[in-house]
């Protein structure tokens, strides 16, 4: 869990006065732990424990949960997947290689999808900067592009999910001893457990674990997650950051997630990766996804998710205009 100060904000279920936090949540997602909360969290929710923790998108740090253990009152077993999944690697080189092949496909997929994004977004800056003789017109072009964008994400969505595909039925690792050695030690541990905590770290890692030792069954039990693991229970996960060093970076559709929660794109720390202030960016993205809401998961914030996967009355949201707010009662 990553350590570095962050001002101290409220744990309570975000939800607007007068409404009740959903009952017996399913799903609870927290903003960053950068200032750890997640024992007053575990409290809140009456979980006595064992967990299993989820580290795996920190990789080489993956055993670094001293902290992480502490905050579940050291009764904690790290599953440690991306450990699991060197071991499959050393120990069946033809799965390694077809699974090295399949990211570099991706990687490829992915940075051919981001050039058109990136002629696709310019477009819409050029219409927005035209100063239109009629303004009737202006608003059915910019509804085009915006279509023409929509129509991408979808596309590419379905691309990555074949690729997937192609590579499962190729490498059948349900059939690989490896594999399945590890699968079934992971569910012996998580048969003794209470709750799945999934931490941050790399989202793309992370997700391919997951999917690997097909943790997605195992989370009917309560599940607590932030950052990459929040982003990971979504349907579709999104790549975002506004404030990367080399500006402003296009939103990207990078890959569908394990659908726990449903009709939302999970945004962590969007204050400190998003322009809130540049309300049009802002309503383009939220127009972009829809009708699944943009989750604003910052420091402090808590959302109870119940069984039916759906955003409770009061999520923080990006609003269609824009703005931040909170999503209304259905």
């Amino acid at each position: 869990m990553p350590t570095e100060p962050h001002p101290p904000q409220p744990d309570e279920p975000h939800t607007p006065s007068g409404v009740e936090p959903p009952i017996e949540p399913h799903v609870t997602l927290l903003g960053p732990q950068r200032t750890p909360r997640l024992a007053r969290v575990v409290d809140a929710l009456g979980l006595c424990g064992p967990f299993a923790t989820i580290n795996a998108g920190w990789r080489e740090r993956e055993p670094e949960d001293e902290l992480l253990d502490s905050s579940l009152g050291g009764d904690s077993v790290n599953l440690r997947l991306w450990h699991r999944m060197q071991q499959v690697w050393d120990a069946d080189p033809e799965f390694a290689e077809a699974d090295r092949q399949r990211r570099h496909t991706l990687e490829e997929l992915q940075q051919l999808y981001l050039l058109g994004l990136d002629h696709a977004m310019s477009a819409v800056a050029e219409l927005r900067a035209h100063q239109p003789r009629d303004p009737a017109v202006l608003p059915a072009a910019l509804a085009d592009a915006e279509r023409i964008i929509r129509d991408m994400d979808t596309r590419h969505l379905g691309r990555v999910a074949e690729l997937y595909g192609a590579f499962w039925d190729e490498t059948r690792p349900h059939e690989r001893s490896a594999v399945a050695h590890e699968r079934q030690e992971i569910a012996q541990v998580l048969d003794g457990t209470e709750a799945v905590v999934l931490t941050g770290g790399h989202v793309g890692v992370l997700l391919g674990a997951l999917h690997l030792f097909t943790i997605a069954p195992a989370l009917a039990r309560p599940v607590i997650a932030w950052g990459a693991g929040a982003m990971t229970l979504t349907e579709r996960v999104v790549l975002f950051h506004d404030r990367a060093t080399h500006g402003p970076a296009i939103a990207e559709t990078y890959a569908a997630g394990l659908g726990l929660l449903k009709d939302a794109v999970a945004l962590p720390s969007a204050r400190d990766r998003l322009d809130l202030s540049d309300h049009a960016r802002m309503a383009m993205l939220g127009r972009r996804f829809a009708p699944a809401r943009c989750l604003l998961l910052d420091a402090g914030v808590r959302v109870d998710v119940g069984p039916d996967g759906m955003l409770p009355a009061g999520a923080p949201v990006l609003g269609l205009d824009g703005s931040a707010t909170e999503l209304a009662a259905a």
